[in-house]
């Protein structure tokens, strides 16, 4: 099956970000893929708390939900947005990072809030709080497609491996894991991490990702690490998108799943256990 990830390098403006995630849809429908992926923050990268309050929507008023559900119809594509930075109605004015699988008729199939939150020091200059501005989702998701039921998940959730063994014990075939990873972290354990989520299960995992120094015109940048990836279910890299931002194609066979999981059938041979 043809697939497409999608590498982005969006601003904090989810207005002028919108035209390029389109016209990078509209290619790779043009070139055949029938399920294309967005990475995490489609709509919006930024470090100002106060930014994304003015710029971000709820759901029921995105403008890029709304236009990527049209696109998806317009095209006849599944399509899984990453994530979208959206408003809620919590008391605490937090906002919501929310993956969305999209099928061919522009209906929203399933939706999945990230559960882990990015709170890290990376470096002395580099630190995270991603639960200052966001709240964790509760519940693992599962999607059901016309070609495999897919585990959806969001960047620093690809560091919990029994998230992602839960979701392929509950039928999950493909992982995706579009993330914002920071270029510290993603240097050093971006590739093993995803390999290690697709040994663990026998899934594909399909990782869109965000790429290089992404503009504000008035607040703090940051940049992220790039390399989206799609890798099979023995562990192999099938596909690697280096820096640059762009529509990376791949195929899918979904028989590699059964045959993976027929050598090593991990799966099957988890047993419960009481803690130490």
């Amino acid at each position: 099956m043809r697939t497409a990830l999608i590498q982005l390098n969006v601003t904090d403006d989810p207005q002028a970000n919108l035209p390029v995630t389109l016209g990078y849809v509209r290619q790779a429908a043009k070139d055949g893929a029938r399920f294309v992926l967005t990475p995490e923050v489609t709509n919006c990268v930024s470090t100002s708390r106060s930014h994304q309050n003015d710029v971000l929507q709820r759901e029921e008023d995105d403008i890029t939900l709304r236009a990527l559900r049209d696109a998806a119809r317009e095209h006849g594509i599944w399509l899984l947005i990453g994530s979208l930075g959206l408003k809620t109605t919590d008391a605490d004015g937090r906002f919501a990072n929310r993956s969305f699988m999209i099928d061919p008729t522009g209906a929203v199939v399933a939706r999945y809030d990230k559960i882990h939150m990015f709170d890290v020091q990376v470096t002395p200059e580099e630190t995270f709080r991603e639960s200052d501005g966001y709240r964790p989702g509760a519940a693992a998701v599962t999607a059901r497609t016309d070609f495999a039921t897919v585990g959806m998940t969001v960047c620093y959730d690809v560091r919990f491996a029994a998230l992602h063994l839960a979701l392929a014990q509950a039928g999950a075939e493909i992982l995706t894991v579009p993330a914002a990873f920071s270029p510290v972290t993603g240097a050093a354990h971006w590739h093993a991490l995803l390999r290690a989520r697709a040994i663990e299960t026998g899934c594909y995992v399909l990782a869109p990702a965000q790429t290089g120094r992404h503009e504000s015109a008035a607040h703090k940048t940051r940049s992220t690490y790039g390399h989206s990836l799609v890798v099979n279910p023995w562990g192999e890299v099938q596909l690697d998108a280096g820096s640059e931002p762009g529509v990376y194609m791949t195929d899918l066979d979904m028989g590699k799943v059964s045959e993976a999981r027929g050598k090593v059938p991990s799966l099957q041979n988890a047993r419960p256990f009481t803690g130490p």
